[in-house]
C-alpha cells in the first residue's frame, strides 16, 4: 500500500480531491491538504483556510499580470519569478507568517511518513519550494500535477520544476508548453451525479456553467445563442457562481452543453463541467484545434472552433432528437472507460514505475 499525500493551493473543479478518493478507493492510502478553501464549495479534506488577498486592490494586481501575460505568445511554459521587489517582499513574508501552521499540520497529521507527494498545481506549501526540497533530501517522491492556467499564466516554480520525479497533467496543450510531462485523464465518480431528467417542455435547453467567462468564450456564446434564439425555440442557462449540488440539479434537466468556445489564455478541450454533463448524456460542445480532436481516442465532444462552427452544431444538435441520444450515449460510455477511478489510477500506477517512484 502507497501513502500518497496531495498538496493543492486549492481543490480545484474537485479534481485534487477526486485522486485522493481515486487513491483510497484503489487500495493505497491518501490525504490531501488544501491551502486555500474553494469558494464554490468542494468537498474537502484538510483545508488549512490560509488568508487570500482579494480586496478590490489585490484583484485589481492579478488581473492586471494575467493581462500582461496574456499579450505575450509563448511556446514554452516560462519560470515564475516576482514581477517586482514588492511582490518578491510579499512572498517572503507570506511564507514567514504561515510558516507555523505549516509545520503544526506536518506533525498534526504525520505527513513526513507519506512516500509520494502530488504538487496539484505544481505549487508548494511555500514560494521558494523548501518544504518539498526537504522532503526531496528524505528520500521522499515528488510528483506535479499541473491543470491548467497555473502552467499557462503563473508559469513554474523553478525550485519545484528541478526535484520533480513526474510531471503529469490533464490539459493537452500543456504537452507543448513543457517537454518532460506526461497526459493522465483525471479521476471521476460518477455516483455523485443525479441521474438525467427527461424533457418536459417543448423549449430545447442549453447551459453553459463558466467559472471564468474570458477563459470559456462567454461573451462568443452568448452571442451566437441570441442568433439562434430568433431561429429555434430554445431556453439558454447562464450559470455562475451557483451551489454545485444546485448546479448538477440544473444541468440533470437539459439537453445540450456548452463547455467553452473561443476563449483566451490558450484553453481548449474540456474540463469538470465537461465531464459531469458527458458523464449525464448531455451532448456537449467545445473547442479543440483538430491535433487535439485527432488526438483524443475516440473523441466524444461536439466540437466547435468559432461562432459558425458553434451556430451549426446548435442548430443540428436542437433539429435532431435521435442525435443528442446517439451523441449522448456515447458521452456516458466514454466516461467510464477513460475516467473510471480503476482505469486512471491503473495508468498512474505504470507512471509511477515507468520514472521509478515504485519498483518496476
Amino acid at each position: 500500500m502507497l501513502k500518497i499525500l496531495h498538496i493543492a493551493p486549492i481543490n480545484f473543479a474537485g479534481v485534487p480531491y477526486d485522486f485522493y478518493q481515486m487513491h483510497n478507493a484503489c487500495g493505497d492510502y491518501s490525504r490531501i491538504i488544501t491551502l486555500h478553501k474553494n469558494e464554490r464549495v468542494f468537498p474537502e479534506d484538510i483545508c488549512l483556510n490560509l488568508p487570500l488577498p482579494n480586496n478590490v486592490l489585490a484583484r485589481k494586481f492579478r488581473f492586471m499580470k494575467v493581462k500582461a501575460i496574456e499579450q505575450q505568445v509563448k511556446s514554452t511554459a516560462h519560470y515564475f519569478k516576482p514581477k517586482n521587489i514588492f511582490e518578491n517582499l510579499y512572498f517572503n513574508i507570506y511564507d514567514f507568517l504561515i510558516q507555523p501552521k505549516i509545520e503544526k499540520t506536518i506533525s498534526d497529521y504525520e505527513l513526513n511518513d507519506f512516500d509520494i507527494i502530488h504538487y496539484d498545481g505544481g505549487l508548494d506549501f511555500y514560494r521558494n519550494s523548501k518544504q518539498a526540497i526537504k522532503w526531496k533530501k528524505q528520500g521522499k517522491k515528488i510528483v506535479c500535477c499541473y491543470f491548467g492556467s497555473d502552467l499557462r499564466i503563473r508559469g513554474l516554480i523553478k525550485e519545484l520544476d528541478e526535484i520533480s520525479d513526474l510531471n503529469i497533467t490533464s490539459e493537452y496543450d500543456h504537452l507543448a508548453l513543457k517537454k518532460n510531462i506526461e497526459y493522465l485523464f483525471y479521476p471521476y465518480d460518477t455516483s455523485e451525479l443525479p441521474q438525467k431528467k427527461e424533457r418536459t417542455s417543448e423549449a430545447i435547453k442549453i447551459i453553459h456553467s463558466p467559472t471564468n467567462r474570458k477563459y470559456k468564450g462567454t461573451e462568443l456564446i452568448i452571442s451566437v445563442i441570441e442568433k439562434i434564439k430568433k431561429k429555434r425555440k430554445i431556453e439558454f442557462l447562464l450559470m455562475e457562481n451557483v451551489d454545485r449540488n444546485k448546479l448538477l440539479e440544473i444541468k440533470s434537466q437539459c439537453d445540450i452543453s456548452i463547455d467553452q468556445v473561443g476563449g483566451t489564455m490558450g484553453g481548449t478541450g474540456y474540463g469538470k463541467a465537461g465531464v459531469e454533463t458527458l458523464a449525464m448524456g448531455i451532448p456537449t460542445i467545445t473547442n479543440m484545434p483538430k491535433d487535439y480532436a485527432d488526438w483524443l481516442p475516440e473523441n466524444p465532444f461536439v466540437v466547435a472552433n468559432n461562432s459558425d462552427e458553434l451556430y451549426g452544431s446548435l442548430i443540428e444538435l436542437i433539429d435532431n432528437e435521435s442525435l443528442r441520444q446517439e451523441i449522448g450515449f456515447k458521452g456516458m460510455e466514454w466516461i467510464k472507460k477513460y475516467h473510471s477511478f480503476e482505469g486512471v489510477n491503473k495508468k498512474l500506477k505504470q507512471l509511477y514505475k515507468q520514472y521509478g517512484i515504485t519498483e518496476a
